[in-house]
């Protein structure tokens, strides 16, 4: 039950930081030790699965796919988007920067738990090099405005969710990159099933395609991905720093000549709360056994 109620609570804080553009939810299961096991779990639905559920051996193939962890896991990132999403929208339009301080405090409070994962050398170093260089690129691509066609949602959702796995790419951003974004949260906030099912489909093509892969690299490649993930996780700083405008950085005393506040009380309120939320995240098991002795 203790693993059930981490599993869904985990699920939540992904996907509040899905619904943010420029956050990724993969970052989050990342830097909250399951990343690895959602892409296990992710890929398991392969022929075998298929075979098990036209054979109708329905135990086997929930043990197959890891279904209990997938089912809590999705639950939460469900119930997080659906909840949150005129919050966040809220706070993007009216207080960006605290919520951009929050995640900051939330990725920097992470750091060292990813760099300790890996083992170091040369090359290691370089591809962490490369994963901060790609995921600048990447922050730095300007969004486009258009009137999407409803084949549109399937292939956004095919490729926001490749990105929304990728820990550092923010599915929300690439969304918002091809004018898609303020379509797909509209379908999210007044329940346009229609739109939302096709969107729905995209997402399950691109995820299932796409962990196949990463769960492949992370297996024959352990540390040299790892290592790479991270350097995009650390890259993804640049694109939620709390202070630009337009794509543009800026210190907080010049976002203030440009917007009459800075918001550097609140922002700094801000990180200290996400470090604080991210501790708690990553001693979950370590709370739940305590709580668990104490109540016996």
């Amino acid at each position: 039950m203790k693993n059930y109620l981490q599993w869904i609570i985990k699920g939540l804080a992904m996907g509040a930081a899905d619904v943010v553009p420029g956050v990724s939810g993969g970052t989050l299961a990342f830097i909250l030790g399951i990343y690895e096991r959602l892409l296990a779990a992710i890929s398991s639905v392969d022929t075998a699965a298929v075979k098990l559920l036209l054979q109708g051996r329905f135990k086997a193939l929930w043990q197959h796919i890891d279904g209990t962890f997938l089912l809590c896991l999705f639950s939460g990132i469900l119930l997080s988007i659906f909840s949150l999403a005129n919050v966040i929208s809220y706070l993007l339009e009216h207080r960006p920067v605290p919520l951009w301080a929050f995640f900051n405090g939330l990725i920097l409070a992470s750091l060292p738990v990813l760099l300790r994962s890996v083992s170091w050398s040369a090359l290691r170093v370089v591809l962490l090099l490369l994963g901060v260089a790609f995921a600048v690129v990447v922050g730095m691509l300007a969004p486009v405005q258009l009137q999407p066609a409803p084949y549109m949602f399937f292939v956004a959702g095919a490729i926001a969710i490749c990105a929304m796995i990728l820990p550092g790419i923010s599915g929300s951003f690439i969304l918002l990159i091809f004018g898609m974004y303020g379509p797909v949260m509209i379908a999210v906030t007044q329940f346009q099933l229609g739109i939302l099912a096709l969107f729905a489909s995209g997402c399950i093509f691109g995820l299932l395609s796409f962990s196949k892969l990463l769960n492949w690299l992370l297996k024959h490649f352990h540390d040299a991905t790892l290592a790479l993930l991270t350097g995009v996780v650390i890259g993804a700083l640049y694109r939620i720093w709390p202070w630009q405008h337009n794509q543009q950085v800026l210190s907080p005393w010049q976002y203030q000549q440009q917007f009459a506040s800075h918001d550097l009380l609140l922002a700094s309120v801000a990180v200290v709360a996400g470090i604080l939320v991210i501790t708690l995240l990553l001693n979950l098991e370590r709370l739940f056994n305590t709580a668990g002795n104490g109540a016996r």
